[in-house]
C-alpha cells in the first residue's frame, strides 16, 4: 500500500459478542474487512478502545458515559473482550494494534508520527462504529491533512438511520478530502484511489 496505511477502527470481541455494546452490524462487514486486512496486512494498523478502569477513574464527561455502562469497565470486562476479533487478529504481525481510550485516535500524536514515519499520505479507513468511532478517526486524519478513503461495505454501525445519515453527510460535505467507494474497489484499483 504505497504512500497510504488502512486504519481498521475496533474490530473487538466486545463489540462481536453479547455485551452492552454489542453491534450486530460487526458480522455482515468482516469478510470485507478480512479481505482488506489480509492483503494490507503489513499497513493495517487496528485501533482497539480501551474502556476506564472504573466510572470514577474516567476523565470529565467520560464518567457519565461509564457510570451509563460500568459493566463495560475494565475492572468488571474480561480481558479478552478487548481483543480484535480472530479472523483479523491472525494478520498480526505484520499488523500492528494501537490502543486508545477516546473515540478518536489521535490524541497525543503517536500515531499521526508513526505513518509519518510510514510515509502514510492516504487513509484507508473501516470498521466502526460509522457514526462514533470512525467519524472520529476520518475528521482527525482529514485535519491532520490525508487523503481518506472510506470502503462503505466495510463500515458497520448499530443502526442503520444513524448509519445511512452519516454516509450521506461523509459525500456531501468531505467531498474534497475523501472518496467513499466499495472494498473491491480498494482491492483492485488502489493506485488510483490513493492518488
Amino acid at each position: 500500500m504505497k504512500h497510504g496505511a488502512h486504519l481498521c477502527v475496533d474490530m473487538q470481541t466486545m463489540f462481536a459478542t453479547d455485551t452492552e455494546w454489542a453491534a450486530p452490524w460487526m458480522s455482515r462487514v468482516l469478510p470485507a474487512i478480512a479481505a482488506l486486512s489480509e492483503k494490507y496486512a503489513a499497513s493495517t494498523i487496528f485501533t482497539r478502545f480501551v474502556p476506564a478502569l472504573r466510572p470514577e477513574a474516567a476523565a470529565g464527561g467520560w464518567q457519565r458515559y461509564y457510570q451509563r455502562w460500568p459493566n463495560m469497565t475494565l475492572e468488571r470486562l474480561h480481558p479478552e473482550l478487548l481483543d480484535i476479533v480472530p479472523e483479523l487478529r491472525r494478520h498480526m504481525p505484520p499488523a500492528v494494534q494501537f490502543d486508545k481510550h477516546t473515540y478518536s485516535p489521535w490524541h497525543g500524536g503517536h500515531l499521526h508520527r508513526a505513518l509519518q514515519a510510514r510515509g502514510a499520505r492516504t487513509l484507508l479507513i473501516s470498521g466502526g462504529e460509522t457514526d462514533i468511532c470512525v467519524l472520529a478517526t476520518m475528521l482527525g486524519a482529514i485535519d491532520l491533512g490525508y487523503r481518506v478513503v472510506l470502503a462503505e461495505d466495510a463500515l458497520f454501525g448499530s443502526a442503520d438511520e444513524t448509519h445511512d445519515a452519516i454516509l450521506t453527510v461523509y459525500r456531501n460535505r468531505f467531498g474534497q478530502q475523501l472518496t467513499m467507494c466499495r472494498a473491491e474497489d480498494v482491492l483492485h484499483h488502489w493506485e488510483d484511489l490513493a492518488a
